[in-house]
């Protein structure tokens, strides 16, 4: 839930923190920290993440409160980052991570942990996020070092030169190994995304990798990168992917769509590979629904 509010004469000159838990009655001063330490306050607009911050009469402060509990850290292991030269680095992204900033947060997300590892390194680029993974979806994700490398990277994602490999965990079996749903994509409702004629052009390869006459294992090969592309294919399919209960899959311990590799050639033209290994949780799913042995 966002809130906002305009501050008046009686907050000119004060610390942010005290204004914040003056101004919203359900926040105390120890969460008005914990609010703007995690990116969750914008005054006049801006994010600030000063606690000390001035106010001044006739600012606007808007907070972003969380569900209990919503909030976590984001601390990854060492081979979490999955490749790095002098162009870019690959992240292995968890599930229910945000790829980027929200009005709730900024530190939690990958982006804010792309930002602390260029800052470790001695660079002040910040975290520039060319694609995007859904929150529940883990795997690869690709960020540029500097602004040159961006724009080339974004090049690469937008003329469809990047390679991507997904495996997901779907209800059904499919009627053929191999398919491709080439449904145009457009927004239906909040969050909310479907197949229509009057959508943006998509285009998917499947195939099948593994299955019983209840789930299957299926990679995916997006040719576009439309929002929720390969859930509203399989969707459409009449597979949902297991977990995903926007579009009809079964409850699960998260969603099982993983993004397995991206693959690509560099600047040089060498051939680039870079591979993210499954999860605990989605091996563990594989094996309750049969796909591998225990």
């Amino acid at each position: 839930m966002i809130i906002r509010k305009t501050t008046g004469k009686e907050f000119e000159g004060r610390r942010l923190d005290d204004v914040v838990a003056q101004l919203f009655e359900a926040v105390s001063k120890s969460e008005a920290r914990r609010i703007i330490d995690r990116g969750g306050c914008a005054v006049n607009s801006s994010m600030v993440r000063v606690a000390s911050r001035q106010i001044k009469s006739g600012d606007i402060i808007e907070i972003g409160l969380m569900e209990q509990g919503r909030f976590l850290e984001l601390i990854l292991p060492s081979e979490a980052l999955l490749y790095e030269d002098d162009q870019l680095i690959a992240v292995d992204k968890p599930a229910g991570i945000n790829t980027q900033r929200t009005p709730y947060q900024l530190k939690g997300t990958l982006e804010f942990w792309v930002s602390e590892y260029f800052r470790k390194q001695g660079s002040n680029e910040p975290a520039r996020v060319i694609h995007r993974l859904d929150r529940g979806t883990s795997g690869v994700m690709l960020f540029p070092k500097h602004r040159q490398a961006a724009a080339w990277l974004s090049k690469r994602f937008h003329d469809n030169q990047m390679e991507k490999h997904y495996l997901a965990l779907v209800c059904g079996r499919p009627e053929y190994d191999e398919w491709a749903v080439d449904g145009a994509i457009g927004k239906v409702g909040p969050a909310l995304y479907g197949v229509m004629a009057e959508g943006r052009s998509a285009l998917t390869e499947f195939t099948l990798l593994a299955g019983n006459d209840d789930y299957s294992l299926i990679e995916a090969l997006p040719q576009t990168g439309r929002t929720h592309q390969i859930r509203v294919h399989l969707e459409y399919s009449g597979l949902p992917i297991v977990g995903d209960a926007t579009y009809g899959g079964e409850p699960a311990s998260r969603l099982m769509l993983h993004c397995a590799g991206i693959s690509f050639l560099n600047q040089a033209g060498l051939a680039i590979k870079i591979k993210a290994p499954l999860d605990n949780r989605y091996i563990n799913c594989l094996k309750e629904k049969g796909i591998v042995r225990n």
